[in-house]
């Protein structure tokens, strides 16, 4: 059973994180925290209780944007203890996924928090902690090749493959690129790679995938390679120009 702290700035959304961590049976006590400096001297009780003491705390869910001392200053602080607690950031903004997981964060929960997204936050921390077995992954089938899932706001939407120009790895997460926006997904480049060659994406960075139909320009510059697509000039490693040249030269 996991212990865990909530931390958010907001008390209806921290008082609505307890009670769904609360009602998650992997859960065995949770508490609130209204800000990190408050989390931060709720978890040294914990440190100094010991892992299987009476205040110990295996996971911590944090929002970011708080006043003072932000979660991901919590989090940075947080790397340096000896046996920290697992953190899964809690936040209303995708800009920052590559930050989170920089800090080893074990997931990035978008608000407003769904019960089945917290849930799988939940059961990655368990399987962490080796609270839980780790339990065998359902697949997630796509409602039809031609899109993929996207969610906005706690709403799951559905883009069009044909709109995404280019995709930006970012840790564990790809952020989809079309004219109108962009969206962030839990699914890894090399996945997405693997799921749309067939449909004209090629990889030319260990960043970045991107549609040969939306590519305007390639560029040579002194030994450097870079593709224009929409108004974003995207560098070409040296490890996939040649393949890309070919791909364009034959593109119809």
């Amino acid at each position: 059973m996991l212990r865990a702290l909530a931390v958010d700035d907001e008390r209806p959304t921290l008082e609505e994180l307890v009670y769904l961590l609360n009602a998650d049976p992997r859960i065995g006590a949770a508490e609130g925290a209204s800000d990190a400096t408050e989390a931060l001297r709720r978890i040294n009780r914990a440190l100094e209780s010991g892992p299987d003491g009476p205040d110990a705390i295996d996971v911590v869910f944090l929002d970011i944007q708080m006043p003072g001392l932000d979660g991901l200053d919590l989090a940075r602080l947080l790397t340096g203890f000896a046996r920290p607690p697992l953190v899964v950031f809690v936040t209303a903004h995708e800009d920052f996924a590559v930050q989170a997981f920089d800090l080893d964060a074990v997931d990035y929960v978008l608000k407003p928090v769904r019960r089945e997204r917290l849930a799988e936050a939940v059961r990655r921390a368990a399987e962490q902690c080796g609270a839980t077995p780790p339990s065998p992954r359902i697949p997630v089938h796509e409602p039809d090749p031609d899109h993929i899932t996207v969610e906005l706001g706690g709403v799951a939407r559905f883009v069009p493959v044909d709109d995404i120009t280019h995709v930006e790895a970012q840790g564990d997460y790809a952020r989809l690129h079309t004219d109108k926006g962009s969206h962030l997904v839990r699914i890894p480049l090399a996945t997405l790679e693997e799921r749309w060659r067939a449909r004209g994406f090629v990889r030319i960075h260990r960043r970045h995938l991107v549609a040969l139909r939306h590519i305007g320009e390639l560029r040579l510059d002194a030994g450097t390679v870079s593709v224009l697509v929409g108004t974003e000039e995207l560098q070409v490693s040296r490890r996939h120009a040649r393949e890309l040249r070919d791909l364009l030269m034959r593109r119809p």
